[in-house]
């Protein structure tokens, strides 16, 4: 009986964790990522049969053995990820995340060539720059939303293009910063770059933490405070959330800044990072390209369910497989094989809600299988045990009835 108690009482504690949001998320997104290797596996398999096996295994761990760059490359898609995961909490979709990291970007790395400061105080103010540029680039798309009605896809979207030309523009016609005949930009003085990590080889510096530090803040943020829990609201249904007393308006002027602040951060971390080689740092090429790492961020993003916490593990896993495609070229494989793994799990992902409800009934059949099996065998204990209780049950004889016996 004791046993078969506990073995309940398990069935219910599994129930009550596999019910829950988190772990229904990180099914769902386990499912999907496992959906896109599969169809990758299968692209390389049409390709090139005999380097299929060896080159999907250098795609899954290809990343381990540069753990650094993983890291290094994973903190600028993680904040981007934060700024169109934030949005989404409130009902909007940043796609604008790209310009907003281009414009943090060149605004981190103006004050790097041309603010003469400490060397310890330098880097900081070129983070803050590159805060303050991707939150203006943010603002704008936001007060056409609240105070035009105007679509932020619409907008955002057109801001990529506006800020990419711009800061092109800016950085070809700015003396000192931009170098005609490499067609790049000057390398930054060393007081504006980020303290490294110390690893070698590798740019990864002190920005990852500080990335970590975000995202845990902005957890605490939408599930512990009063603004968090207005800016769902307003997500959620803006009218109602208005009727409530809550300023709609407001809200979603100030959730686009703070998106365009944190792809303004990804910016300014990607490109003020320690160089591996002496006396150089990270340049960028104005070539009338829009940045991936704006959109990588909403594959982040997807897969990460919106949520900081989630985002933290899904930048670093799109980081992860990224560096494992650099190494599947060694087996004859093109990188934007990478591309197509992480489209599809993108596709899947935008399906989380469907991968949700999939899993949760195929866990909903297991433990109700369980419990019928541990109430059959129940029952079974029970039968075995009903005669002889009926013995221990037996009523003793009288006296009398004994003598009547004899």
């Amino acid at each position: 009986m004791h046993n078969e108690s506990l073995s309940k009482k398990n069935v219910f504690h599994l129930k009550k964790i596999t019910g829950s949001k988190a772990f229904s998320t990180f099914t769902a997104a386990l499912l999907a990522i496992l959906l896109g290797l599969v169809f990758g596996f299968i692209v390389m398999l049409i390709a090139s049969p005999p380097n299929a096996v060896p080159g999907i295994f250098a795609v899954l761990t290809g990343g381990f053995r540069r753990i650094a760059d993983v890291i290094y490359y994973a903190t600028p898609i993680m904040m981007t990820g934060l700024a169109v995961g934030f949005a989404f909490k409130m009902g909007l979709f940043n796609i604008g995340a790209s310009g907003q990291y281009t414009m943090g970007m060149f605004f981190a790395m103006y004050a790097g060539f041309f603010f003469n400061l400490p060397r310890g105080l330098h880097w900081i103010v070129c983070v803050a720059m590159g805060m303050l540029g991707g939150l203006l680039w943010g603002l704008i798309p936001g007060v056409f939303k609240a105070l035009l009605n105007v679509n932020e896809v619409i907008t955002s979207i057109m801001f990529n293009y506006i800020g990419m030309f711009l800061v092109d523009m800016w950085i070809q016609t700015t003396p000192g910063m931009y170098v005609a005949d490499k067609a790049r930009t000057a390398y930054l003085p060393a007081s504006a770059q980020m303290p490294s990590l110390g690893i070698p080889n590798s740019g990864v510096n002190i920005s990852i933490f500080i990335a970590i530090a975000i995202a845990i803040l902005l957890f605490i943020v939408l599930s512990k405070t009063t603004f968090g829990y207005e800016l769902k609201a307003t997500g959620y249904n803006r009218h109602a959330s208005t009727y409530a007393g809550m300023n709609g308006k407001r809200n979603i002027i100030l959730t686009m800044a703070i998106a365009g602040a944190l792809a303004g951060l990804g910016g300014a971390f990607a490109f003020l990072a320690p160089s591996s080689i002496p006396g150089s740092s990270v340049t960028y090429e104005p070539i009338n390209v829009i940045a991936p790492n704006g959109f990588n961020g909403i594959a982040v993003a997807l897969l990460g369910n919106s949520s900081p916490i989630g985002i933290i593990f899904s930048s670093v896993f799109i980081s992860h497989i990224q560096r494992g495609g650099t190494q599947a070229r060694l087996f004859g494989y093109e990188y934007e094989i990478i591309d197509v793994v992480i489209s599809v799990i993108i596709y899947f992902s935008a399906f989380v809600m469907l991968m949700q409800e999939v899993a949760k009934k195929a866990l909903r059949q297991l433990l109700d299988s369980l419990k019928r099996s541990f109430g059959k065998k129940g029952a079974e204990k029970a039968s075995d045990a009903q005669p002889a209780a009926e013995i221990m049950a037996e009523p003793e004889l009288s006296e009398v009835e004994k003598e009547g016996q004899k």
